[in-house]
């Protein structure tokens, strides 16, 4: 039987007045958990600014787990490997990605241990003193594994996101959008072109975190970019070049083989919709690499017809936009038509009222819930519509000049 450092057996479990320090660590880790997630969003403000769904969900993850390897390496008197620090590698990784600090991100760990240990040492007596110092010395040790793990990791997400490989993707798709020669930017990337593009205008809604009373709408909108980004990327298999922001953008998903058909692609904006936590208008079109600057510039105008429009959160294309799409072009025939509801230009709650109902596929109820109001307020204002301008959105007959000079009104702003 040997003697460890301090007159400690190594054969035998460390202990603390009298208890398991391992058995310990694992039976409190929830509770210490909860408590270094409630002194983090105390100390550091970047913490309270994080979405809950990152501060109760990832992080404390993160804080048990590290409670829980610590318990294994005290039991097993050893020091910690790195295939045993995956899930904090990448946790940190994320972290980088969102923008927060490093010093921040190391101050978690930090306060973890430390909480831990605090507790731990709380009831120490002086016959555990070589028990005390050999774990000391392993506090220390995980201490420096982590930080050393966690830094790295940090700085290397920090580096891939302004590496060689996302600069020619950037470039990549520059070159797509403005049309300009391809072969050049390709071999110098060494990025090869798809033989087609699925070429999608976006408009993003907000995140409820985005506006979330005291979180970081920066950080909630970095996340939410990232679960889009992973979403585009599984449409084809292939990562999309994507110029995003927060509010909407441009992406090319690159087909490789038969593009995705239209109903499963509608399924999978759905499925976006749902994983990012946000309304989400899409416009796509298939292009070959040569169409690309055309197929973005007409997916633009779809978005913008259907955002000025109302249009639901989905995705479109242009027969679903036709009539818009038409009149939006240039036209003597645009003032014309917009002046066929001039009447109503001083009666906003009028021409209000007859967009929705128009929207609705002409449903008085639905009109009234969508303005909140009664369903007599509706019929009453489509009277005075059809009184003010001699044009009855209910007549099959008036119904398109009615449609086509909203269209007008929206196409000359």
């Amino acid at each position: 039987m040997t003697i460890a450092n301090g007159g400690v057996r190594d054969d035998e479990p460390l202990r603390i007045a009298g208890r398991s320090v391992a058995n310990w660590l694992d039976a409190a880790a929830t509770d210490l958990t909860a408590a270094v997630i409630e002194r983090l969003v105390d100390d550091l403000p970047i913490y309270k600014q994080l979405p809950q769904e990152v501060v109760q969900g990832e992080i404390a993850v993160i804080v048990h787990h590290n409670m829980e390897l610590f318990a294994t390496l005290v039991r097993e008197r050893r020091p910690g490997r790195k295939a045993e620090f995956v899930e904090q590698r990448n946790s940190s990784a994320r972290r980088a990605e969102e923008g927060v600090p490093l010093d921040a991100v190391l101050h978690a760990y930090h306060v973890g241990i430390g909480m831990a240990a605090q507790e731990l040492f709380a009831d120490a007596e002086p016959g555990d003193i070589g028990d005390v110092q050999t774990i000391m010395v392993m506090v220390l040790d995980f201490l420096r594994q982590l930080t050393l793990e966690v830094s790295s990791s940090y700085l290397e997400e920090r580096q891939i996101m302004d590496s060689q490989e996302n600069s020619g993707r950037r470039s990549l798709m520059a070159a797509l959008v403005a049309g300009e020669p391809l072969d050049a930017i390709a071999q110098r990337t060494g990025l090869r072109l798809a033989p087609h593009y699925l070429a999608m205008s976006l408009s993003i809604g907000e995140h409820a975190d985005e506006r979330g009373e005291g979180v970081s709408g920066t950080v909630a909108g970095r996340r939410k970019l990232r679960r889009l980004q992973a979403e585009l990327d599984r449409i084809t298999g292939e990562p999309a070049l994507t110029v995003i922001d927060s509010g909407g953008g441009t992406a090319l998903i690159p087909c490789q083989g038969n593009p995705p058909e239209w109903d499963a692609l509608q399924r999978m904006i759905s499925r976006t919709q749902a994983v990012v936590g946000t309304e989400i208008r899409a416009a796509a079109l298939v292009a070959t690499p040569a169409e690309v600057p055309a197929a973005v510039e007409q997916t633009a105008e779809i978005i913008a017809l259907i955002s000025r429009s109302g249009r639901p959160p989905g995705l479109y294309r242009l027969r679903d936009v036709l009539l818009e799409y038409q009149l939006s072009r240039p036209s003597p025939a645009h003032p014309e038509l917009a002046g066929l509801l001039e009447p109503l230009v001083a009666r906003p709650e009028l021409m209000q009222t007859l967009e929705a109902y128009v929207a609705s596929g002409l449903n008085r109820r639905a009109t009234a819930t969508a303005l909140q109001v009664h369903a007599n307020t509706v019929d009453y204002r489509m009277r005075r519509v059809a009184e003010l301008t001699g044009l009855n959105p209910a007549d099959p007959a008036d119904l398109p000049h009615v449609g086509a000079a909203l269209a007008a009104r929206r196409a000359l702003g």
